[in-house]
C-alpha cells in the first residue's frame, strides 16, 4: 500500500508543477518560458543552482512567495498546496538537476 501512495505523490507533484509552476519555470525546470525569462528565474537543471538552493528555502518560497525590491515576483501557494504537496514539489524540482 505504501508504494501506491508514493506513486500518487509523484504524480501529484508533477500535476502541481504543471498547474502552478511550469508557466514560469518551464515543464523541464529550465525557466526558458516567456514569463520565466522576464522574471529571470533560475535554471533548476543547473547543479550549481540546485546546490545553493536549500530545501527549507524552497519550501518557504513555495509557501510564502518571493519578493524582490518590494515587488512580488512569485505568489505563494500556502492556500493551494498542503505541506506534503510542497515537500513533494521540492523533491520533484531536485530531479531536474543534471
Amino acid at each position: 500500500m505504501g508504494t501506491g501512495l508514493a506513486i500518487a505523490s509523484a504524480a501529484d507533484a508533477k500535476e502541481n508543477w504543471e498547474a502552478h509552476c511550469a508557466k514560469c519555470h518551464g515543464k523541464d525546470g529550465t525557466g526558458k518560458t516567456k514569463m520565466g525569462q522576464k522574471l529571470k528565474v533560475k535554471d533548476y537543471t543547473d547543479a550549481k543552482v540546485q546546490e545553493k538552493l536549500k530545501d527549507e528555502e524552497m519550501i518557504k518560497i513555495i509557501k510564502e512567495g518571493k519578493k524582490e525590491r518590494g515587488k512580488t515576483v512569485m505568489e505563494g501557494y500556502k492556500e493551494d498546496l498542503s505541506d506534503a504537496d510542497i515537500k513533494a514539489l521540492v523533491e520533484y524540482i531536485r530531479k531536474f538537476k543534471k
